[in-house]
């Protein structure tokens, strides 16, 4: 059973997506605006947040940067507006996916699901705090230090870091990369990967070139240990 919080002005959608999760075995607890949510997040702890954008106090977006101060946990963005833009603002906020309303219930537990389930492997299948040479990847801490400096990321430079380490010296698509990290339904491009490992390469400094560049596939974090 997974904890999960449920945050949007409309209660006929409360009650929608927690019918549904309940039913799938898991308790909900809802807000009713991004303020209220921000709050419960300071007093308790989450499987999963979804999170309309569109809010009276405080939006969506507003709440997701303050809850990130103070919490990894994955958030589901929902929204009527399903143009690019939102979708990348989202996702560079650190959301793990985004689903345009109107929704079917059914598709939403589908990707609540398997949010959590992707969440639960990481937390599990991986060490704890990973090393190579002078670069250290605090995982629960969800920071990076380079030679005992720690350095800023954004969200999704630490998802991509992350996902690359964890998949080390496996050459990854950009389509793979977009589809594991930004979500299947991204309408991105290959920029946005390209964007994203030179910002990371330039955070990471003298340890830059173990993210190697696999020329007509995409990137592989290369290392011996």
């Amino acid at each position: 059973m997974a904890k999960l919080l449920v945050v949007d002005d409309e209660k006929g959608i409360r009650e929608v997506i927690r019918e549904y999760s309940e039913f799938n075995g898991h308790e909900v607890t809802e807000a009713e605006d991004g303020m209220t949510a921000v709050g419960f997040c300071k007093l308790n702890e989450y499987d999963l947040i979804v999170m309309d954008i569109m809010m009276p106090r405080l939006d969506g977006y507003s709440a997701c940067k303050e809850i990130r101060k103070i919490s990894n946990v994955p958030i589901i963005m929902l929204s009527a507006r399903g143009e690019e833009y939102d979708k990348l603002f989202g996702f560079e906020l650190g959301i793990d996916d985004y689903v345009v309303k109107p929704f079917s219930p059914k598709e939403l537990m589908a990707r609540i699901n398997a949010v959590l389930s992707r969440n639960a492997s990481r937390e599990s299948d991986t060490p704890q705090v990973l090393k190579f040479d002078g670069l250290e990847i605090d995982i629960p801490g969800r920071t990076v230090t380079v030679d005992g400096e720690r350095i800023e990321l954004t969200p999704k430079e630490y998802d991509l870091l992350f996902y690359l380490v964890e998949n080390k010296n496996i050459a990854l698509s950009r389509d793979r990369l977009l589809s594991d990290i930004w979500g299947y339904d991204f309408f991105g491009d290959d920029r946005t990967i390209d964007t994203h490992i030179k910002n990371l390469r330039n955070n990471l400094g003298n340890y830059r070139d173990y993210i190697v560049t696999m020329r007509g596939v995409g990137y592989k974090f290369e290392a011996k240990n």
